[in-house]
């Protein structure tokens, strides 16, 4: 036992999922916008309702928008409630752009709802939210 021990073999990790909480997603989100309100609305959030697997979860985002130097997305801003870290990608855009869509795939730690923020040129921020249920988590980290 004394030889498996020091190469190793005689180790247990435990893995455990860490979890942000819905408190530190709304801290996360006011990092962003400050003290704007957000409204709901202009933001188009593409997510299956049901993933099998938490490690790639297809996500889409669009807002509409002419995309011109006077009107146009700045940004498009992704968070989770309870993935270990809250703020899961921040999108950034000019007016050359031509749109304001962004196609990825997230890892989500558990079911859980995603909200995806826009910023606009004039300073509004639009959202939109989906939950997903996740049956195989991901994020998984040691304790």
């Amino acid at each position: 036992m004394g030889a498996a021990a020091g190469l190793g073999l005689g180790a247990v990790i435990t893995v455990v999922p860490v979890h942000a909480t819905p408190k530190e997603m709304e801290d996360a989100v006011r990092k962003v916008v400050g003290s704007a309100p957000v409204t709901k609305g202009r933001v188009k959030l593409e997510l299956p309702p049901l993933s099998e697997n938490g490690n790639t979860v297809p996500l889409t985002v669009s807002i509409e928008s002419p995309m011109t130097a006077a009107d146009h997305v700045r940004a498009i801003h992704v968070f989770t409630e309870l993935n270990p870290q809250p703020d899961v990608v921040s999108f950034r855009f000019g007016p050359r752009a031509g749109h304001a869509r962004v196609s990825t795939r997230i890892r989500l730690a558990n079911t859980q709802t995603v909200t995806a923020i826009g910023e606009l040129s004039d300073g509004s921020f639009w959202s939109a939210t989906a939950a997903v249920v996740v049956t195989l988590a991901a994020c998984l980290e040691d304790a």
